[in-house]
């Protein structure tokens, strides 16, 4: 009885299944455009499937008439844009004849008409609409930066769907200069001379930041200073930064002692027993000196964002580093079985000296790196 159910539910499946791909439900719910694509899809693979074949011209009719109507409507309707909707409803109508024309089965059934001259002038429309908008935007005076965003915005809409349109390209690149704010981040200065070669890492960052971020978001372009000085270049901002407060090096030294006992007995001798050698068992000690050594390399980095017009600074933070090198080992005197296993360890490790003082600063600033480039992200996150 399972077998028999489990056979009946499976043929069920199979043929509801072989409905939806033939577009059949599609058909009866009124989605004429998708009824299409589901019969085509079934008459590639099964040429004599008589429901996809019964769907096809029924829906291909209905959708059409469908499509046509509502281009009219949207025509007559003389709203802004209309275009564009009426692009789309021909690039469905040829989207449809191109599905039934690969199909050998499908085109015994359906003679679909062609609109690819519609479509282009549909285009040509669409494109001539928004181009115009822009050229007026472009041309006010002053034009705001708004204006430069709405400009670039309908440009970059004509990319979608006419994108070798006259000059817009070149248009929409003078629209999104126009549109931009132009950040020059400068390179972090330091009031030392000891440590100019150390403070290269941080500005060799710095140059990649701005190569890899060159556009941070579409409205916000960054400069490297000689970049800016080639260009002669008026900003709209500049990024400074300044280490203003280090210390290297600074070390601190810790000894902890302590007598450390063995968890277990050990032999340590033998007795004479009744004529005989026996092991003799107890703990053992041991005096052991932990010794600790942290070098600390500290200091604050100044970020501060300016109006390069007002000089009024628009955003100051001071974004702190710090790294702390450190060394341990132990000595002991006494008895080494006293040791546990990480104590011996500890104990076979040697006093080291701690890296140049020149690698402990740029080891403090890579944290002050992550830190100053995740907040002028999120500076410009707004812009």
């Amino acid at each position: 009885m399972k077998t028999i159910i489990y056979f009946i539910t499976s043929i069920s499946f199979l043929v509801l299944t072989s409905c939806t791909r033939s577009g059949t439900k599609a058909l009866e719910q009124g989605n004429y455009y998708e009824a299409v694509f589901q019969a085509t899809e079934k008459l590639s693979k099964d040429t004599d499937n008589k429901k996809a074949s019964a769907v096809l011209p029924e829906a291909y009719k209905h959708a059409q008439q469908e499509f046509l109507r509502d281009i009219e409507r949207t025509k007559a309707a003389n709203q802004q844009f209309r275009w564009e909707v009426v692009l789309n409803y021909y690039i469905r109508l040829n989207d449809m004849q191109r599905a039934i024309d690969r199909c050998t089965a499908c085109r015994r059934l359906v003679n679909p008409q062609s609109y690819f001259s519609e479509e282009q002038s549909a285009r040509e429309n669409a494109a001539a609409e928004r181009y115009a908008l822009a050229t007026d935007l472009l041309n006010s005076r002053p034009m705001s930066r708004e204006a430069a965003r709405a400009a670039y915005n309908h440009l970059e809409r004509i990319t979608t769907y006419a994108p070798n349109y006259k000059d817009s390209g070149q248009r929409m690149d003078d629209a999104l200069n126009a549109a931009s704010y132009h950040i020059v981040l400068e390179q972090p200065k330091i009031n030392s001379r000891l440590f100019q070669y150390s403070n290269e890492y941080f500005q060799d960052k710095i140059e990649e930041f701005v190569r890899t971020n060159r556009r941070m978001n579409r409205f916000v372009q960054f400069y490297s200073p000689d970049e800016a000085t080639k260009m002669q270049l008026k900003p709209d901002q500049v990024v400074r930064l300044e280490i203003v407060d280090f210390v290297v090096g600074e070390t601190n030294l810790t000894n902890d002692r302590a007598t450390v006992t063995s968890k277990d007995s050990v032999k340590t001798g033998e007795a004479t027993i009744n004529g005989k050698k026996v092991p003799v068992y107890g703990k053992v000690t041991a005096q052991l000196t932990r010794s600790r050594k942290v070098v600390r390399s500290r200091g604050l980095l100044a970020l501060e964002i300016y109006d390069f017009q007002t000089n009024k600074v628009l955003l100051r933070e001071e974004i702190p580093g710090e790294y702390n090198w450190v060394n341990e080992w132990a000595t002991y005197n006494g008895d080494e079985r006293a040791l546990t296993p990480a104590e011996r360890a500890l104990a076979e490790r040697r006093e080291l000296m701690p890296p140049p003082a020149q690698q402990l600063f740029i080891e403090f600033t890579k944290p002050i790196y992550d830190q100053v480039t995740g907040r002028i992200r999120r500076f410009y996150d707004r812009y």
